[in-house]
């Protein structure tokens, strides 16, 4: 019996495992998202606040996406406790610093994904994480292009919110 019910789960253990690490990355990403929008919100950054509880939610989603393709492929997705977000920061550029050193490990993990699925010639997964990959590549345009903000105008208070009424325009086009 325990050979037919294996039978059932669709992705290899090795997959599975990098599946459900995935999905912890992906709630920490959404906590770490809120206590940037708290901080945001709290020093008057009214558009970076709206941009990370934004990006809160779709890491949320993100989650979701995995949790839901782990169960319909047989698996047992994990509920994973994360460690509390940092909450204090020195500067909405640091904010940004941090949502892109955080955007690039989301890649880096999703790549290591993708090239264990190639491994394991487990097209379906593979497949299932190109989403993750096309979405990698303007989560991460965002963050950089946001930080070109302050490279361009400065930390100076009028230049904090030029960037922070602008942070919400920033759009990744494929054109």
């Amino acid at each position: 019996m325990k050979d037919l019910m294996r039978q059932k789960v669709a992705v290899q253990d090795n997959v599975m495992s990098m599946l459900n690490k995935q999905v912890k990355l992906e709630a920490q990403s959404s906590a770490a998202y809120l206590a940037m929008a708290a901080w945001c919100d709290q020093h008057g950054f009214d558009h970076s606040a709206h941009f990370f509880y934004e990006q809160s939610n779709e890491e949320r989603a993100h989650m979701l996406k995995l949790f839901h393709y782990i169960s319909d492929m047989g698996g047992q997705p994990m509920v994973a406790t994360i460690e509390a977000p940092q909450n204090e920061f020195s500067s909405l550029r640091e904010v940004f610093e941090l949502a892109l050193e955080s955007e690039i490990n989301v890649t880096e993990s999703i790549n290591q994904i993708v090239a264990t699925c190639r491994k394991s010639n487990d097209f379906a997964t593979e497949n299932f994480m190109q989403w993750f990959v096309k979405e990698q590549v303007e989560e991460e345009f965002v963050a950089r292009r946001a930080l070109e903000f302050f490279d361009m105008l400065g930390d100076d208070p009028a230049s904090l919110l030029l960037i922070d009424e602008r942070i919400l325009k920033i759009k990744y086009t494929e054109e």
